[in-house]
């Protein structure tokens, strides 16, 4: 890659989408949430390690599976569809948590598919404080990557 070609890109370039009918939503139905304030994904791979003898004690690993989740912090912004369907969630449980997200990159670039969505803080804060939500997405099953589009 050229040095024309590299880019980067503030975190606010990044966008997240939930399904506000849930696993019924469509392309019609995802919505921006608004007013996050912070993001950070995880990638947990699970790995399997062993020590075969035929390797004289030198140790070998296998990636054998891998999950995806995202921690979100921000306001509660009432009135915003994507905001209050993830602010009701606080208050369910079972698949009425169960949706359908896309994170968008600065570039382009997509990662689609179901999760769960954990409420951890509905609300609060300091009494001069803006009301405040934080959750936890959790991918159900391999995740849909779409690379960025090329130039």
């Amino acid at each position: 890659m050229s040095e024309a070609n590299k880019t980067v890109y503030p975190v606010y370039n990044n966008k997240f989408k939930i399904g506000i009918n849930g696993l019924a939503s469509t392309d019609e139905n995802m919505t921006i949430i608004a007013g996050l304030e912070n993001f950070a994904p995880s990638i947990d791979g699970g790995v399997e390690e062993w020590n075969a003898m035929e390797a004289e004690g030198w140790g070998d690993a296998m990636m054998t599976s891998k999950k995806l989740s995202f921690s979100f912090t921000g306001k509660r912004v009432y009135g915003d569809a994507g905001n209050d369907y993830i602010g009701d969630l606080a208050w369910k449980s079972g698949n009425d948590v169960v949706s359908k997200f896309e994170w968008e990159f600065p570039n382009g670039a997509k990662v689609k598919c179901n999760v769960v969505i954990n409420v951890t803080v509905p609300g609060g804060g300091d009494s001069t404080a803006v009301d405040g939500l934080e959750f936890e997405i959790l991918c159900k099953g391999k995740p849909e990557y779409t690379p960025a589009p090329s130039e």
